[in-house]
């Protein structure tokens, strides 16, 4: 049912946790499933030095959550702001068709948080 890298995301999540005196923080709830993600983030000339997740909800939430913080941390805030749902799918090995809201919360965190940057 779910891909070996989400999986892995789940069971071994990266930059788990919450960043004290975080740049930007933000949090988002899906209201049809329940899921909710919040994202903390150290910013420095122009660039997402360290980000942190914190996720209650599915296992595509979680493994979602953890794969942006991996895609993002060392990029440019422009660099973040081009990421694509699909790069998000592709880094995760996909997601079966009930479990495609999870990229979706992800990416509008994502985007939430960078316009509180």
């Amino acid at each position: 049912m779910y891909s070996a890298q989400v999986l892995d995301h789940f069971q071994n999540p990266r930059n788990a946790g919450e960043i004290d005196n975080a740049d930007a923080r933000i949090r988002i709830e899906n209201p049809a499933c329940g899921d909710i993600l919040e994202l903390t983030a150290k910013i420095a000339a122009e660039r997402i030095v360290e980000i942190r997740f914190r996720a209650k909800g599915c296992v595509s939430a979680m493994a979602c959550s953890s794969a942006l913080t991996e895609m993002v941390a060392g990029r440019t805030l422009a660099e973040a702001c081009a990421l694509t749902r699909e790069e998000l799918l592709e880094k995760v090995g996909g997601l079966p068709e009930a479990s495609g809201h999870a990229a979706y919360l992800a990416m509008d965190a994502l985007q939430a948080l960078l316009k509180n940057v």
